[in-house]
């Protein structure tokens, strides 16, 4: 089973393991039957987990033009309260109404809205399906959205945006299209102004997308946090390469040996967890079979 909701395990972030026998632990029969790009949330009142992915299946439909030009308008949303037991999937409707396509949702709560703010990729009819612009709306409960809004428009296509923070700072990573290369812009706000961080050492870096930045060491003894940048060599078919940095604000990333991966990684999400919830999942999908 292709295009459903995958998860896998790590104890220092750099060697993975597949849950659930390697088998799909979510599973959507909603709008296309299929789902990509996940993205895990922690709620920020810390009481549950949202997880959010795109509503698209082309192992059944085969037609990368329709799904841009002709595809869902929602994305598909589940909640669990502990990471093991989920809610049943809903289809949610989010983009413009000539949107041709919602790829790629992620989330980030604003802490000056008090709201979360929830972006994806759209091509929208209004321009002849021209080029993919991030998009937005906002919400507190992931069930009713505002109107959506272009949130970033560049001279040509951007996709595959995500966004961190640390300190007083936010970190926002994307595709750009017309040069096939990650993007690294910092904000003070979620609202901007952003601009590109200075000498961003993967700039150059072609073939890749899907950027996914976690930490992958918090802040301890006097040393600073470590952080890891995931980003799909598509081009090349070989999933996931991850670089390191220990100096987020630097956009000095290096590529990390000692990773390893129990299949293709591409294009999900990584939450950190306690260790609580990393025994409990392990007990619930563990190597050997389904939740208990």
């Amino acid at each position: 089973m292709t295009e459903q909701i995958y998860f896998a395990s790590s104890k220092d972030g750099r060697q993975w393991n597949a849950l659930n026998g390697g088998e799909p632990v979510l599973v959507s029969k909603l709008g296309e039957k299929g789902v990509r790009d996940p993205y895990l949330l922690r709620a920020h009142d810390r009481e549950k987990f949202y997880l959010l992915a795109t509503d698209l299946s082309i192992n059944l439909n085969h037609d990368w033009d329709r799904s841009q030009t002709a595809g869902s308008k929602s994305i598909m949303i589940w909640e669990s309260a502990d990471l093991v037991h989920w809610s049943e999937p809903r289809l949610v409707r989010v983009a413009a109404t000539d949107a041709g396509c919602t790829w790629a949702p992620e989330a980030i709560y604003d802490e000056a809205t008090q709201d979360y703010l929830v972006f994806w990729a759209s091509k929208n009819s209004r321009d002849n399906f021209a080029k993919q612009r991030i998009w937005a709306a906002r919400t507190k409960d992931f069930v009713t959205f505002g109107e959506p809004f272009i949130y970033i428009d560049k001279p040509g296509h951007v996709i595959d945006t995500d966004i961190v923070r640390e300190a007083d700072k936010y970190y926002r990573f994307s595709k750009d299209e017309q040069h096939k290369a990650i993007t690294m812009e910092v904000g003070d706000t979620l609202t901007g102004p952003w601009k590109d961080v200075p000498g961003f050492s993967l700039a150059k870096l072609q073939g890749y997308e899907g950027p996914e930045c976690y930490q992958l060491k918090p802040a301890a003894f006097g040393k600073p946090a470590v952080w890891c940048l995931v980003i799909d060599h598509y081009s090349k078919g070989a999933g996931y390469k991850p670089f390191v940095t220990d100096n987020l604000s630097s956009g000095q990333f290096t590529e990390a040996p000692g990773f390893s991966f129990p299949f293709l990684f591409r294009h999900g999400s990584i939450l950190p967890l306690s260790a609580e919830e990393y025994v409990r999942l392990d007990a619930a999908f563990g190597k050997s079979g389904a939740a208990k």
